[in-house]
Order: C-alpha cells, then sequence, then structure tokens
C-alpha cells in the first residue's frame, strides 16, 4: 500500500510538472545531490508536509551496535625475550592449541652462550661458598684478618646474585636451570602457548630471525567472549549494570543471544560516546572476535526528540530526514536512530533541536524523486 501511494504521488508530481509551464520550475542543483527543490504545485499534489520534531516521553527498545570482544588476559600476543632464528613451527591461521603446547622452536648463539654463563656462574658460587666457609673458621681463631673474611663473604655474595639472575634469565627463555648440566646444553629452545585458545595471526616464517620486540603469533581464547557495544553519552543514563540485551548479527537476525551488562565504562570519546561491556548468559561458537553485532536494551521513560516515522527514510541501510532550506527546497540530513515509541522515532543528528523546519509526511516522495533524477 505504502509503495502505491508513492507511486501515486510522483504520477502527481509528473502530471503537475507537464501541465504547469507558467508556474514555479522544478529544479536540482548538480552539485549538492543531498538538496532538492519542487514548485508548490508538487509538494501540494504529493501531500508533503512539514513541521517539527516533539520533544516527547518515550520508553522502549534503544538498539546499540558494537563487536564481539575479548579480555585482555584471552587475547595474546606471543614474543620471546631474545633473539633467535625460527627452525620449526607448523602453525596455520586458526589452529586451536592447548596451554604449554610447543609453537615453535628457536636457535641462536646466545642461547648456548646464556646456559654457558649460568653454569660457570653456578660453579664460581660454589667455589666461592668453600671459600667463604674457609675463611670464616680462620677468622674465628683469628689466623686471617677481618678484611679477607669480608672480602670472601662480599665475593660469595656477588656470585649469588650472578647465578640467580641468570637462572631467571633461562626461566624467562623456557629452561629449567636445576636440571641444566654441562651435558644437555642445548642450542635450541621452545616457545610455548601460555593459553588455551586459537591461533589468529602467524607473523613468521621458518628460517626468519625474530628480535625480542617481534610478535610471533596472535592467539585467542573465544570461551571468555563479551559484548562491547557503544552507546551515546545521553543514553549512559539510563543504563544500569545487571540490564538484560538481546544481541543477534546482520548475517542472522533471528538468532538472538542474550546477555547482560556488566560494565559501563566512565569515559567519553571524542565521538561523544562511550563503551558498556556485556557478558553472554550462553556465547556460541559462531560468535568470533571482532564480529559486528547490534543489540537492543529496554529503558524507561525520558524525554527525547522524536517525529513520526513517516518523517523518516531510509537509503543505503542508513537513515534521512529532509530539512527545509529555503522556500521549497529541501536537503537530505543523515540521523541516528534511538528508541521507537508508538509510531514515534526518536532522532539525533548534529543541527536538529525542536524548531528545526522537517518533512513529517510523505519524506518517501522526496527521496524518490532525487534518486530518480539522479
Amino acid at each position: 500500500m505504502k509503495k502505491h501511494m508513492i507511486l501515486l504521488a510522483l504520477g502527481a508530481l509528473a502530471s503537475c510538472q507537464s501541465h504547469e509551464n507558467n508556474q514555479e520550475t522544478a529544479s536540482e542543483t548538480p552539485a549538492d545531490t543531498t538538496t532538492i527543490k519542487l514548485t508548490s504545485a508538487q509538494i501540494k499534489n504529493a501531500g508533503i508536509q512539514v513541521g517539527t520534531p516533539q520533544m516527547a516521553q518515550v520508553s522502549g527498545i534503544l538498539t546499540l551496535q558494537g563487536t564481539i570482544d575479548v579480555p585482555p588476559q584471552s587475547a595474546v600476543s606471543v614474543s620471546f625475550p631474545l633473539g633467535g632464528y625460527l627452525k620449526k613451527t607448523s602453525l596455520l591461521p586458526g589452529t586451536y592449541v592447548k596451554e604449554g603446547q610447543v609453537l615453535a622452536t628457536l636457535e641462536d648463539m646466545q642461547l648456548i652462550q646464556l646456559q654457558q654463563d649460568y653454569l660457570s656462574a653456578r660453579e664460581k658460587m660454589t667455589l666461592a661458598q668453600s671459600e667463604y666457609q674457609r675463611q670464616k673458621e680462620l677468622n674465628a681463631s683469628k689466623a686471617t684478618s677481618d678484611k679477607v673474611y669480608q672480602q670472601s663473604k662480599a665475593e660469595l655474595e656477588n656470585q649469588r646474585i650472578s647465578m640467580y639472575a641468570l637462572a631467571q634469565k633461562l626461566e624467562l627463555i623456557g629452561i629449567n636451570p636445576a636440571r641444566l648440566t654441562a651435558d644437555n646444553i642445548s642450542k635450541q629452545v621452545h616457545v610455548l602457548s601460555p593459553i588455551d585458545g586459537f591461533v589468529t595471526q602467524v607473523n613468521v616464517n621458518i628460517g626468519k630471525y625474530t628480535s625480542p620486540t617481534d610478535v610471533l603469533f596472535e592467539l585467542v581464547n573465544p570461551k571468555d567472549i563479551h559484548l562491547a557495544l557503544n552507546v551515546f553519552e545521553k543514553d549512559i543514563q539510563y543504563l544500569s549494570v545487571g540490564q538484560k540485551v538481546v544481541a543477534y548479527t546482520n548475517q542472522n537476525p533471528d538468532r538472538k543471544y542474550e546477555a547482560q551488562v556488566l560494565l559501563i565504562s566512565k569515559h567519553v570519546n571524542a565521538d561523544r560516546m562511550a563503551t558498556i561491556h556485556c557478558h553472554f548468559k550462553q556465547a556460541d561458537a559462531s560468535l568470533l572476535p571482532g564480529m559486528f553485532i547490534n543489540a537492543q536494551l529496554t529503558v524507561s521513560n525520558r524525554t527525547a526528540l522524536t517525529v513520526a516515522e513517516d518523517a523518516v527514510v531510509r537509503w543505503q541501510n542508513r537513515f534521512y530526514v529532509f530539512k527545509q532550506k529555503g522556500s521549497n527546497a529541501f536537503s537530505m540530513t543523515e540521523v541516528t536512530f534511538g528508541t521507537v515509541n508508538e509510531q514515534q522515532r526518536q532522532i539525533e543528528a548534529p543541527g536538529i533541536t525542536p524548531g528545526t523546519k522537517l518533512v513529517i509526511k510523505n519524506a518517501y516522495v522526496l527521496l524518490m524523486k532525487m534518486k530518480n533524477s539522479s
């Protein structure tokens, strides 16, 4: 029925234009494809009405957009603290790995040197400890000076510090210093997975030299995904922790996912929007980190700028209204939707106030006329 009425209105516009050559002529500015100008007769025959948006109490559904996200502990960038040549890896993006699984094998001369330094420091500490015990016994019987005794004690402490520092470096690259001996020094070291999850990026290949700042692999654990939604600052006051959320994807809007508001950001970005984090009651394996998703929240009564549904048009998945621009001229302006209540649409856009003149009836006629003329 709505399409039929639009076609009739377009027919009326064409008929009026052909029979009223002595009246005002319709024209469009070629340089501005968002503005259209009609004659007074065309506006009358098409039933176009101009009015202003109204401030009204609305309650209903707040529609938000966002993405599937994971907490920092579930998204890991894997690097290696020392440089080395990649000797072996079999990972591809999408590969599932378990915590502790070998991701890659690296080898380098400095790995050997580090193990050698640790074993040498351990032997020196053993020697320093023996010397300290000897000097301690001699000093007790005054067979040696206090200075020699203090020097042996300081040497022992220096060797202890050196050995423990090297031991920490070995543990950092995955080598157990307690099991290291001269017989099992290795030129290779394994890079292990810190979490259970999937490989999202592989940034290396066999034979490549990697530095400590290089990210070898990106891992993500999708079991703890959550929903990160963007909300305008004016709507933050209507949200609360524990509020129920219904989410759905563009690919499958009929499949609903229940969630709950877990955290509301205390920071508003340059776009005057804040982020809220929602926890899924039961996530689905089809929801992947980074995926775009829509969500709806039920909000209570509040005052907002509204227009009739007939004042809003949709074009290329965006929503617009027509602002009056001079005599019989109209400019198409993009708006953001809010809640819907009793066929009244909440809108928001820069420059639109309760005093702004808008087309409030048969806005689709203007859209059809503009695009057909283009």
